[in-house]
């Protein structure tokens, strides 16, 4: 079940691809609260929504090289190919920045952006009339996987940076392959690699900052899958959960975020948001030098804030798994 906290400050890129907040699509994050120690009512997602649109608008040109690679494996072995797909599910969509990359896509299919969050659905609907894509984009509220019933069959299926909020993993799978249609592709963005937004050493605080919040993002991550209802210690193997769904031909591949200096305005907010989720989730496992560090980076007055260094940089890799249905 999700409530999208990892889409509340668009975070779940960083430090370590989970972290505690939602990356976009996220969630976003994947997104973006999850019911698994905090209830809708305390995210404001009126408040929210801008800030994970915008992260998601960030991560555009991954969502862009994912869907891309998408329309090919949709071509090969023989299938019907990507003219030929007519109805497309985003599971746990946020502000619908991937729902209408896929309309754009597929322009002879219905979109379907699936989240729980009022709010965000109705960003959903305003982006996709505002991109011209209105008549094929609708909303479908519900949690994940329990509220997919209702559903239906569709023959490509995304869902990024939600179901590593969801106790049972391996069933999570399991649930939206069940929503397939033959031949049909499930695509999950999960995992990649931890992104990198500063060089080692800033001239504040000890170098390797970014390799601490890594650590202590790894520690929140394990209390959160812990805590979270009927959780399964299982190996995180994407592939894996896919195959046991009954799912052929399983593919894996990852798609690099690479935003030299001088970083633009949209990106750097997108850090700073992080950053200061970051101080909010975790902030008591890191020492007072990292602490006053991070209060540096995050302060829009300060010369080596984020928002005015010349050396900010964005670098992260999204991976993608897919695999077919029979």
């Amino acid at each position: 079940m999700t409530r999208h906290d990892h889409s509340a400050t668009g975070a779940d890129h960083l430090p370590s691809g989970h972290g505690p907040a939602a990356s976009g699509n996220h969630h976003s994050g994947h997104g973006h609260g999850h019911r698994h120690g905090r209830d809708a009512t305390d995210l404001d997602w009126e408040v929210l929504g801008p800030v994970l649109e915008n992260g998601a608008e960030v991560h555009l040109p991954v969502y862009e090289q994912a869907v891309d690679w998408l329309r090919t494996l949709l071509a090969a072995d023989g299938g019907p190919g990507p003219d030929a797909v007519r109805r497309v599910l985003d599971v746990g969509s946020g502000p619908g920045v991937a729902a209408c990359v896929l309309a754009q896509a597929f322009p002879g299919a219905e979109v379907v952006a699936v989240d729980p969050g009022a709010a965000l659905l109705e960003r959903v609907r305003e982006r996709a009339v505002r991109l011209g894509l209105g008549d094929r984009v609708r909303t479908h509220a519900a949690e994940v996987p329990d509220g997919l019933d209702a559903l239906g069959g569709a023959d490509l299926i995304w869902s990024s940076k939600v179901l590593h909020h969801i106790g049972d993993q391996r069933a999570a799978v399991a649930a939206l392959a069940g929503h397939l249609r033959p031949g049909g592709l499930l695509a999950i963005a999960e995992g990649g690699l931890a992104p990198r937004f500063l060089p080692r050493d800033i001239g504040i605080g000890r170098p390797g900052l970014l390799a601490r919040l890594d650590a202590a993002a790894e520690e929140w991550f394990t209390r959160m899958r812990t805590a979270l209802p009927d959780t399964e210690d299982a190996i995180e193997d994407w592939p894996a959960f896919l195959a046991d769904a009954g799912l052929r031909t399983p593919c894996t591949r990852s798609f690099l975020l690479d935003l030299p200096a001088p970083l633009p305005t949209p990106a750097r907010e997108y850090v700073v948001a992080t950053l200061t989720r970051i101080l909010e989730a975790y902030g008591e496992r890191l020492d007072e030098d990292d602490l006053t560090t991070l209060a540096r980076l995050t302060d829009p007055h300060d010369a080596a804030g984020f928002a005015r260094r010349p050396d900010a940089f964005l670098l992260a890799a999204q991976t993608v798994h897919t695999a077919r249905a029979q």
